[in-house]
Protein backbone atom coordinates (compact mmCIF):
# COMPACT_ATOMS: atom_id res chain seq x y z
CA UNK A 1 0.00 0.00 0.00
CA UNK A 2 1.27 3.66 -1.18
CA UNK A 3 2.02 6.30 1.23
CA UNK A 4 -0.12 9.30 0.07
CA UNK A 5 1.82 11.64 2.14
CA UNK A 6 5.10 10.25 1.13
CA UNK A 7 4.10 10.26 -2.38
CA UNK A 8 3.33 14.44 -2.08
CA UNK A 9 6.54 14.99 -0.35
CA UNK A 10 8.67 13.20 -3.22
CA UNK A 11 6.33 15.26 -5.97
CA UNK A 12 7.03 18.58 -4.18
CA UNK A 13 10.78 17.40 -3.94
CA UNK A 14 10.72 17.12 -8.01
CA UNK A 15 8.50 20.44 -8.40
CA UNK A 16 11.36 22.69 -5.41
CA UNK A 17 14.32 21.12 -7.48
CA UNK A 18 12.87 22.68 -10.87
CA UNK A 19 12.07 25.92 -8.93
CA UNK A 20 15.51 25.63 -7.87
CA UNK A 21 17.00 25.09 -11.23
CA UNK A 22 15.27 27.84 -12.69
CA UNK A 23 16.16 30.04 -10.36
CA UNK A 24 20.03 29.78 -10.63
CA UNK A 25 19.20 30.01 -14.81
CA UNK A 26 17.59 33.20 -13.38
CA UNK A 27 20.15 34.46 -11.50
CA UNK A 28 22.47 34.14 -13.89
CA UNK A 29 20.41 36.57 -16.41
CA UNK A 30 19.92 38.96 -14.14
CA UNK A 31 23.30 39.01 -13.99
CA UNK A 32 24.45 38.89 -17.49
CA UNK A 33 21.92 41.48 -18.11
CA UNK A 34 23.33 43.87 -15.69
CA UNK A 35 26.93 43.33 -17.13
CA UNK A 36 25.10 44.64 -20.54
CA UNK A 37 23.75 47.66 -19.04
CA UNK A 38 27.00 48.15 -17.29
CA UNK A 39 28.77 47.95 -20.93
CA UNK A 40 25.75 50.37 -22.58
CA UNK A 41 26.61 53.27 -19.81
CA UNK A 42 30.22 52.52 -20.50
CA UNK A 43 29.70 53.60 -24.58
CA UNK A 44 27.64 56.59 -23.43
CA UNK A 45 30.50 57.48 -21.59
CA UNK A 46 32.89 56.83 -23.63
CA UNK A 47 31.05 59.17 -26.82
CA UNK A 48 29.35 61.52 -24.98
CA UNK A 49 31.39 62.00 -21.70
CA UNK A 50 30.58 60.97 -17.86
CA UNK A 51 29.10 64.42 -17.25
CA UNK A 52 26.82 64.40 -20.23
CA UNK A 53 26.26 61.20 -20.34
CA UNK A 54 21.85 60.65 -20.24
CA UNK A 55 21.62 56.82 -18.77
CA UNK A 56 17.97 56.92 -18.33
CA UNK A 57 15.95 56.78 -21.22
CA UNK A 58 12.05 57.14 -20.42
CA UNK A 59 10.75 56.27 -24.06
CA UNK A 60 13.10 53.01 -24.00
CA UNK A 61 11.82 51.60 -21.02
CA UNK A 62 8.51 52.25 -21.86
CA UNK A 63 9.13 50.41 -25.26
CA UNK A 64 10.52 46.95 -22.86
CA UNK A 65 7.42 47.25 -20.95
CA UNK A 66 5.32 47.43 -23.25
CA UNK A 67 7.39 44.38 -25.35
CA UNK A 68 7.30 42.27 -22.35
CA UNK A 69 2.74 43.13 -21.64
CA UNK A 70 2.51 41.91 -25.24
CA UNK A 71 4.46 38.72 -25.48
CA UNK A 72 3.48 37.54 -21.97
CA UNK A 73 1.10 34.21 -22.07
CA UNK A 74 0.63 33.55 -18.80
CA UNK A 75 -0.33 32.17 -16.06
CA UNK A 76 1.20 35.66 -14.42
CA UNK A 77 -0.67 38.81 -15.46
CA UNK A 78 0.49 41.53 -17.91
CA UNK A 79 1.27 44.26 -15.68
CA UNK A 80 2.36 42.00 -12.72
CA UNK A 81 5.39 40.68 -15.63
CA UNK A 82 5.75 43.97 -16.55
CA UNK A 83 6.62 44.99 -12.64
CA UNK A 84 9.22 42.57 -12.71
CA UNK A 85 10.87 43.44 -15.39
CA UNK A 86 10.10 47.25 -14.08
CA UNK A 87 12.00 46.44 -10.93
CA UNK A 88 15.02 44.35 -12.65
CA UNK A 89 15.50 47.53 -15.24
CA UNK A 90 15.46 49.50 -11.82
CA UNK A 91 18.41 47.30 -10.57
CA UNK A 92 20.55 47.46 -13.41
CA UNK A 93 20.17 51.74 -13.96
CA UNK A 94 21.26 52.13 -10.55
CA UNK A 95 24.51 49.62 -10.64
CA UNK A 96 25.26 52.21 -13.83
CA UNK A 97 24.06 54.86 -11.88
CA UNK A 98 21.62 55.56 -8.97
CA UNK A 99 18.79 58.43 -9.92
CA UNK A 100 17.70 60.76 -7.40
CA UNK A 101 14.23 61.62 -7.63
CA UNK A 102 12.98 64.42 -5.54
CA UNK A 103 8.96 64.44 -4.35
CA UNK A 104 6.70 65.93 -2.14
CA UNK A 105 7.03 64.78 1.46
CA UNK A 106 7.31 63.00 3.85
CA UNK A 107 8.33 59.73 3.08
CA UNK A 108 6.03 57.54 2.38
CA UNK A 109 3.29 60.19 0.89
CA UNK A 110 1.22 59.25 -2.46
CA UNK A 111 4.61 61.71 -5.00
CA UNK A 112 6.97 58.32 -3.08
CA UNK A 113 4.75 55.94 -4.35
CA UNK A 114 4.51 57.02 -8.08
CA UNK A 115 8.17 57.74 -7.77
CA UNK A 116 8.71 54.08 -6.82
CA UNK A 117 6.21 52.78 -9.41
CA UNK A 118 7.74 54.64 -12.09
CA UNK A 119 11.49 54.65 -11.39
CA UNK A 120 11.26 50.98 -9.41
CA UNK A 121 12.63 50.88 -5.84
CA UNK A 122 16.47 50.89 -6.42
CA UNK A 123 15.65 54.96 -7.28
CA UNK A 124 16.82 57.26 -4.12
CA UNK A 125 13.73 59.65 -3.30
CA UNK A 126 14.41 62.33 -1.65
CA UNK A 127 11.27 64.23 0.23
CA UNK A 128 10.84 67.88 0.28
CA UNK A 129 8.82 70.84 1.65
CA UNK A 130 6.92 72.28 -1.15
CA UNK A 131 6.17 71.86 -4.93
CA UNK A 132 8.37 74.71 -5.92
CA UNK A 133 11.28 72.84 -3.44
CA UNK A 134 10.97 69.80 -5.96
CA UNK A 135 10.61 72.46 -9.54
CA UNK A 136 14.29 74.12 -8.13
CA UNK A 137 15.93 71.25 -6.81
CA UNK A 138 14.94 69.33 -10.53
CA UNK A 139 15.74 72.95 -12.31
CA UNK A 140 19.29 73.07 -10.09
CA UNK A 141 20.05 69.40 -11.01
CA UNK A 142 20.81 68.48 -7.86
CA UNK A 143 18.62 65.79 -8.81
CA UNK A 144 17.78 63.57 -11.87
CA UNK A 145 13.90 64.08 -12.04
CA UNK A 146 11.32 65.37 -9.72
CA UNK A 147 7.72 63.71 -9.18
CA UNK A 148 4.95 66.57 -8.95
CA UNK A 149 0.78 65.72 -9.11
CA UNK A 150 -1.02 67.27 -12.06
CA UNK A 151 -4.48 65.86 -11.29
CA UNK A 152 -6.84 64.06 -9.16
CA UNK A 153 -10.22 61.86 -9.85
CA UNK A 154 -11.85 63.85 -6.79
CA UNK A 155 -10.20 67.41 -7.21
CA UNK A 156 -9.74 67.60 -10.49
CA UNK A 157 -6.58 69.73 -11.96
CA UNK A 158 -3.22 70.59 -9.57
CA UNK A 159 -3.26 74.33 -10.46
CA UNK A 160 -0.24 75.21 -8.48
CA UNK A 161 1.85 72.65 -10.59
CA UNK A 162 0.33 74.31 -13.53
CA UNK A 163 1.90 77.76 -12.14
CA UNK A 164 5.25 76.39 -11.87
CA UNK A 165 5.52 74.68 -14.82
CA UNK A 166 4.65 78.47 -16.76
CA UNK A 167 7.67 79.46 -14.36
CA UNK A 168 10.27 76.82 -14.56
CA UNK A 169 12.17 76.24 -17.76
CA UNK A 170 11.69 71.83 -17.35
CA UNK A 171 10.57 69.10 -19.61
CA UNK A 172 7.91 66.65 -18.46
CA UNK A 173 9.39 63.48 -19.19
CA UNK A 174 6.64 61.05 -18.45
CA UNK A 175 3.65 59.99 -15.91
CA UNK A 176 2.21 57.90 -13.94
CA UNK A 177 -1.28 56.69 -12.82
CA UNK A 178 -1.43 55.70 -8.84
CA UNK A 179 -4.85 54.55 -7.01
CA UNK A 180 -5.19 56.12 -4.25
CA UNK A 181 -6.59 54.28 -1.00
CA UNK A 182 -7.06 56.65 2.32
CA UNK A 183 -6.65 55.06 5.80
CA UNK A 184 -7.57 56.36 9.32
CA UNK A 185 -4.18 56.13 11.38
CA UNK A 186 -2.90 56.28 14.91
CA UNK A 187 0.32 55.59 16.83
CA UNK A 188 -1.56 53.95 19.36
CA UNK A 189 -4.13 50.88 19.27
CA UNK A 190 -7.57 52.83 18.80
CA UNK A 191 -11.13 51.20 18.72
CA UNK A 192 -13.11 53.94 16.19
CA UNK A 193 -15.30 54.82 18.89
CA UNK A 194 -12.74 56.64 20.95
CA UNK A 195 -11.60 58.82 17.62
CA UNK A 196 -11.14 62.25 19.15
CA UNK A 197 -9.77 64.48 16.17
CA UNK A 198 -8.65 63.96 13.23
CA UNK A 199 -6.33 65.68 11.04
CA UNK A 200 -5.73 65.91 7.37
CA UNK A 201 -5.28 67.80 4.45
CA UNK A 202 -8.14 70.05 3.51
CA UNK A 203 -8.72 67.90 0.45
CA UNK A 204 -8.06 64.89 1.91
CA UNK A 205 -10.85 65.66 4.51
CA UNK A 206 -12.91 66.61 1.57
CA UNK A 207 -11.95 63.03 0.21
CA UNK A 208 -13.18 61.03 3.30
CA UNK A 209 -16.29 63.87 4.70
CA UNK A 210 -18.91 61.05 3.18
CA UNK A 211 -17.26 58.37 5.61
CA UNK A 212 -16.32 60.33 8.48
CA UNK A 213 -20.21 61.41 8.64
CA UNK A 214 -21.08 58.30 9.06
CA UNK A 215 -18.26 56.72 11.44
CA UNK A 216 -16.62 59.74 13.30
CA UNK A 217 -19.46 62.09 13.46
CA UNK A 218 -18.29 63.63 16.88
CA UNK A 219 -14.53 63.91 16.25
CA UNK A 220 -13.15 66.86 15.61
CA UNK A 221 -11.85 67.75 11.80
CA UNK A 222 -8.62 69.51 11.57
CA UNK A 223 -7.04 70.82 8.88
CA UNK A 224 -2.71 70.90 8.29
CA UNK A 225 -0.72 72.26 5.83
CA UNK A 226 1.31 69.35 5.33
CA UNK A 227 1.02 65.33 6.11
CA UNK A 228 4.23 65.57 7.97
CA UNK A 229 2.66 68.27 10.67
CA UNK A 230 0.10 66.11 10.80
CA UNK A 231 2.03 63.08 11.68
CA UNK A 232 3.65 65.27 14.08
CA UNK A 233 0.62 66.39 15.86
CA UNK A 234 -1.38 63.33 16.99
CA UNK A 235 2.14 61.64 18.37
CA UNK A 236 0.98 63.82 21.59
CA UNK A 237 -2.69 63.97 21.51
CA UNK A 238 -5.16 61.42 22.81
CA UNK A 239 -7.79 59.50 20.32
CA UNK A 240 -5.84 61.77 17.53
CA UNK A 241 -5.51 60.03 13.86
CA UNK A 242 -4.77 61.24 10.54
CA UNK A 243 -5.73 60.57 7.38
CA UNK A 244 -2.69 58.85 5.02
CA UNK A 245 -2.48 56.17 2.55
CA UNK A 246 -0.43 53.06 1.77
CA UNK A 247 3.59 53.44 2.78
CA UNK A 248 2.92 56.74 4.82
CA UNK A 249 3.95 55.59 8.70
CA UNK A 250 5.79 52.68 9.70
CA UNK A 251 5.09 49.84 11.33
CA UNK A 252 5.13 51.35 14.61
CA UNK A 253 2.01 52.75 13.49
CA UNK A 254 -1.88 51.20 13.92
CA UNK A 255 -4.56 51.06 11.09
CA UNK A 256 -8.28 52.18 12.53
CA UNK A 257 -9.98 52.15 9.58
CA UNK A 258 -8.82 51.25 6.13
CA UNK A 259 -9.87 52.84 2.56
CA UNK A 260 -12.35 55.75 4.08
CA UNK A 261 -12.63 57.89 1.01
CA UNK A 262 -15.72 58.47 -0.50
CA UNK A 263 -14.75 57.16 -4.11
CA UNK A 264 -13.03 53.75 -3.79
CA UNK A 265 -11.85 54.22 -7.58
CA UNK A 266 -9.71 57.06 -6.06
CA UNK A 267 -7.08 57.97 -9.06
CA UNK A 268 -4.36 60.60 -8.93
CA UNK A 269 -1.43 60.99 -11.96
CA UNK A 270 1.55 62.36 -11.29
CA UNK A 271 4.25 64.06 -13.94
CA UNK A 272 8.32 63.41 -14.32
CA UNK A 273 10.01 66.46 -14.82
CA UNK A 274 13.19 66.58 -16.00
CA UNK A 275 15.82 68.58 -18.65
CA UNK A 276 15.91 66.34 -21.10
CA UNK A 277 13.96 65.93 -24.70
CA UNK A 278 12.16 62.77 -24.57
CA UNK A 279 12.74 60.85 -28.20
CA UNK A 280 9.03 59.26 -29.23
CA UNK A 281 8.37 55.91 -27.76
CA UNK A 282 5.43 55.04 -30.30
CA UNK A 283 2.64 55.80 -27.84
CA UNK A 284 2.90 58.85 -26.68
CA UNK A 285 1.40 62.16 -25.14
CA UNK A 286 2.06 66.19 -25.58
CA UNK A 287 1.38 68.55 -22.87
CA UNK A 288 1.40 72.22 -23.44
CA UNK A 289 0.01 75.71 -22.32
CA UNK A 290 -2.04 77.87 -24.56
CA UNK A 291 -2.08 81.31 -23.92
CA UNK A 292 -5.52 82.92 -25.90
CA UNK A 293 -7.37 86.87 -26.09
CA UNK A 294 -10.48 86.53 -23.65
CA UNK A 295 -12.67 86.71 -26.27
CA UNK A 296 -16.04 84.85 -27.80
CA UNK A 297 -15.06 81.61 -30.13
CA UNK A 298 -11.42 81.22 -28.35
CA UNK A 299 -11.71 78.09 -27.22
CA UNK A 300 -13.60 76.63 -30.52
CA UNK A 301 -10.55 78.28 -32.37
CA UNK A 302 -8.18 76.46 -30.37
CA UNK A 303 -9.52 73.06 -30.55
CA UNK A 304 -10.16 73.34 -34.90
CA UNK A 305 -6.67 72.18 -35.63
CA UNK A 306 -6.94 69.60 -33.05
CA UNK A 307 -10.43 68.77 -34.79
CA UNK A 308 -8.88 68.89 -38.60
CA UNK A 309 -5.81 66.56 -37.72
CA UNK A 310 -7.85 64.31 -35.87
CA UNK A 311 -5.80 64.28 -32.92
CA UNK A 312 -7.49 62.94 -29.50
CA UNK A 313 -7.43 65.37 -26.01
CA UNK A 314 -6.68 63.60 -23.08
CA UNK A 315 -7.43 66.43 -20.92
CA UNK A 316 -7.82 70.23 -21.15
CA UNK A 317 -8.64 72.80 -18.49
CA UNK A 318 -9.41 76.65 -18.31
CA UNK A 319 -6.06 77.74 -16.15
CA UNK A 320 -7.18 80.96 -14.11
CA UNK A 321 -3.33 81.93 -13.30
CA UNK A 322 -3.23 84.37 -16.94
CA UNK A 323 -0.45 84.75 -19.09
CA UNK A 324 2.78 86.22 -18.65
CA UNK A 325 1.23 88.98 -21.54
CA UNK A 326 -1.62 89.97 -19.40
CA UNK A 327 -4.57 89.55 -18.02
CA UNK A 328 -7.11 89.85 -20.60
CA UNK A 329 -5.87 86.06 -22.08
CA UNK A 330 -7.36 82.99 -21.01
CA UNK A 331 -4.22 80.22 -20.57
CA UNK A 332 -5.30 76.45 -21.64
CA UNK A 333 -3.89 73.32 -20.24
CA UNK A 334 -3.68 70.95 -22.81
CA UNK A 335 -2.66 66.96 -22.97
CA UNK A 336 -3.35 65.18 -26.13
CA UNK A 337 -2.08 62.44 -27.84
CA UNK A 338 0.63 61.98 -30.37
CA UNK A 339 4.53 62.92 -29.93
CA UNK A 340 5.92 66.29 -30.73
CA UNK A 341 8.10 65.43 -33.84
CA UNK A 342 5.13 63.54 -35.24
CA UNK A 343 4.30 65.52 -38.77
CA UNK A 344 0.81 66.20 -37.59
CA UNK A 345 1.30 67.32 -34.54
CA UNK A 346 4.48 69.29 -35.19
CA UNK A 347 1.57 70.88 -38.01
CA UNK A 348 -1.20 71.24 -35.02
CA UNK A 349 1.25 73.16 -32.35
CA UNK A 350 2.55 75.58 -35.55
CA UNK A 351 -1.27 76.38 -36.01
CA UNK A 352 -1.59 76.99 -32.42
CA UNK A 353 1.81 79.45 -31.69
CA UNK A 354 0.31 81.25 -35.01
CA UNK A 355 -3.24 81.58 -33.60
CA UNK A 356 -2.49 82.02 -30.01
CA UNK A 357 -1.20 84.95 -27.74
CA UNK A 358 1.53 82.57 -26.27
CA UNK A 359 2.44 78.68 -26.17
CA UNK A 360 4.77 76.95 -24.12
CA UNK A 361 5.65 73.24 -24.94
CA UNK A 362 5.71 71.26 -21.73
CA UNK A 363 6.95 67.99 -23.39
CA UNK A 364 6.32 64.99 -25.43
CA UNK A 365 6.71 61.70 -23.19
CA UNK A 366 5.30 57.97 -23.31
CA UNK A 367 1.97 57.58 -22.01
CA UNK A 368 1.65 55.76 -18.49
CA UNK A 369 2.38 51.78 -18.75
CA UNK A 370 1.95 50.57 -15.32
Amino acid sequence: MTDPLKNQENELLQLRDEIDEIDQQLHLLFNQRALCAQRVAQVKEKYQGIEDAVFYRPEREAQVLRKVMARNQGPLEDKAVAQLFREVMSVCLAHEKPLQVAYLGPAGAFAQLASHKHFGASAMTIPVNSLDHVFKEVQNSSVNYGVVPIENSSQGIACLTIDLLKRYQLNICGEVELSIELHLLSNEKLALSDVKAVYALNETLSQCAGWLDQHCASAKRKTVDSLALAIQLIESEEGAVVIAGDGVVDHRWHLVAQNISNNNEHKARFLILGKQKITPSGLDKTTVLVATLDKPGALAALLAPFRESQISLSRIDTHTGGSALGSDCSVFYIDFEGHSSDEKVAKVLQQLAENSVEIKMLGSYPRAVL
